[in-house]
């Protein structure tokens, strides 16, 4: 069983994509703030990180930046899930090492599901 690691501070969501992602299959574990997410990285070793960006204690980018730099954790693929959808944002998502940017306004759960078996299946 692929295991997923979920970045969300909303409970609303944390349950919804949890839902929708167990029940297509996947181990899911969720963390609601950054600094206890790159823990839970460096523990669990996920097979993907969804990271939404807006979080307490420890924003999105300081995740990834920290993801890409550390040796044991770079290869693992983060699908950034978030509200931002500047251009500017999008952008920085990806060359900081993000496989994918989706924002949440333009997806609903069961796409996204869609997107994260697209992207593990061609693991």
């Amino acid at each position: 069983m692929k295991k997923i690691l979920l970045v969300e501070d909303d409970p609303l969501l944390i349950d919804i994509y949890t839902t929708k992602l167990q029940q297509s299959g996947f181990d899911v574990k969720a963390v609601e703030h950054g600094e206890k997410a790159v823990e839970e990285i460096r523990e669990e070793k996920p097979d993907i990180v969804l990271l939404d960006i807006v979080l307490p204690h420890m924003d999105g980018w300081d995740i990834l930046q920290q993801m890409q730099t550390a040796a044991d954790l770079k290869h693992i693929p983060v699908v950034i899930l978030s509200n931002l959808g500047q251009k500017e944002e999008i952008e920085k998502g990806l060359r900081l090492g993000a496989a994918q940017y989706l924002i949440k306004a333009h997806y609903t759960p069961s796409q996204i599901v869609e997107e994260v078996v697209k992207l593990i299946g061609s693991l």
